[in-house]
């Protein structure tokens, strides 16, 4: 193989991965998928798509060798390949709100509005974590808190969050965080919980970089 040949070679394979991901819907997929293994039909569901369409960009990514699968009886369960998929799609989402004003507009008016939700620092709730005075809501589904949550978090996904209210202390910190700093999960926890009272913030960040940060992860139910 020729110098330009390999070269060529070499980009068209750079090229694969990122058409693989050149789908909001697939970038969306890898999202959930970064949160812990999921069924075709899970998918479907959390990506508002058919299972037929899901299944077909899923079969994009395997292509691309970005998701891997493994079988339990007749369903079939979708991971990422790697830690380095996670790494990528962190790089790809800073790289889009550095680069995209729309991205940073859409954050603004979304994320940054909330704001008064006073967004908590890794750093700080380690710190808070470590003196034993905040109170940790994972509002994730149950079945991604199974797969991996901060250690001493509450399992209190977003629709039984109502249900849950009587066992949250009234008095304490509660820090609440989902899939990542652009899920909309958290942010709503929060605005309920602190129209009923409670005194809530949001973790600026989720589960994806709390575990590319090399931090302790427990697996499980509570």
């Amino acid at each position: 193989m020729e110098g330009r040949e390999a070269k060529d070679a070499l980009y068209e394979q750079f090229a694969r991965a990122a058409k693989a991901v050149a789908s909001p819907k697939r970038i969306e997929l890898l999202e959930v998928l970064a949160q812990g293994e999921h069924t075709v039909e899970a998918l479907a569901q959390y990506a508002a798509m058919g299972v037929t369409n899901t299944s077909a960009h899923l079969q994009v990514l395997r292509r691309a060798r970005l998701v891997e699968t493994r079988k339990e009886g007749t369903k079939v369960f979708y991971r990422l390949a790697g830690d380095e998929v996670a790494t990528f799609l962190v790089a790809l989402r800073d790289l889009a709100r550095g680069r995209l004003a729309e991205v940073d507009r859409i954050v603004s008016d979304y994320f940054v509005a909330r704001d008064s939700l006073e967004p908590v620092s890794r750093a700080e709730l380690i710190e808070r974590a470590g003196r034993g005075d905040v109170v940790i809501l994972d509002v994730r589904p149950a079945e991604e808190f199974a797969a991996g949550h901060i250690p001493g978090a509450l399992s209190v996904p977003l629709d039984r969050l109502d249900a849950a209210l009587a066992r949250l202390p009234r008095r304490a910190q509660i820090v609440a965080y989902c899939r990542g700093p652009y899920c909309v999960m958290a942010p709503q926890a929060v605005e309920r919980l602190r129209a009923r009272g409670y005194k809530a913030r949001r973790l600026a960040e989720g589960m994806p970089e709390w575990r590319l940060a090399g931090l302790p992860v427990a697996v499980g139910e509570e």
